[in-house]
């Protein structure tokens, strides 16, 4: 059974994914992007693994980042998603104007977001026309109980 990127598109769109905002610190300027290929890889060491297309701003910062943030983002929260799905450039001391938090490891977190995790920088593969990001979690929590903002079939979805 043969199969083209569109029709790949549409069959892997009926997975659902929790939807977050991966965020960098570089030399203070903060940047962020929404990314939905965010996975868990490994418990020990504790590990996750982001994907990001080779022609978005977001690799050349993540290039140069040493850490970066993963804020998951609550049912409430399309908004921020919808933010951060667009293209921007880094600036200095905001993230796009909107609550944030920096981590231990310098990186922005997301206000509000139901949970984060800190990540140190691991390595990068190459995965098509995506880099896969490796992150070596070193820091986390859970902020609150609201449901999870998902993604299912193009469109944002929320736990009935």
């Amino acid at each position: 059974m043969a199969i083209d990127a569109d029709q790949y598109r549409k069959i892997i769109g009926s997975f659902a994914t929790g939807v977050t905002v991966v965020t960098t610190n570089v030399d203070g300027n903060y940047h962020g992007f929404t990314a939905n290929a965010v996975t868990s890889v490994s418990l020990d060491p504790i590990l996750l693994l982001v994907c990001v297309d080779k022609n978005a701003r977001a690799l050349e910062e993540l290039r140069q980042a040493t850490a970066f943030g993963v804020s998951i983002l609550g049912e409430s929260q399309e908004g921020i998603s919808n933010t951060f799905a667009t293209r921007g450039d880094p600036e200095g001391g905001t993230l796009r104007g909107l609550e944030f938090s920096q981590g231990e490891t310098g990186a922005p977190l997301v206000g509000g977001a139901i949970a984060q995790l800190e990540c140190e920088m691991g390595e990068h593969f190459e995965g098509g026309d995506h880099i896969i990001v490796m992150g070596k979690v070193v820091g986390g929590e859970i902020l609150s109980d609201e449901g999870p903002l998902l993604y299912f079939q193009g469109k944002y979805r929320r736990i009935a």
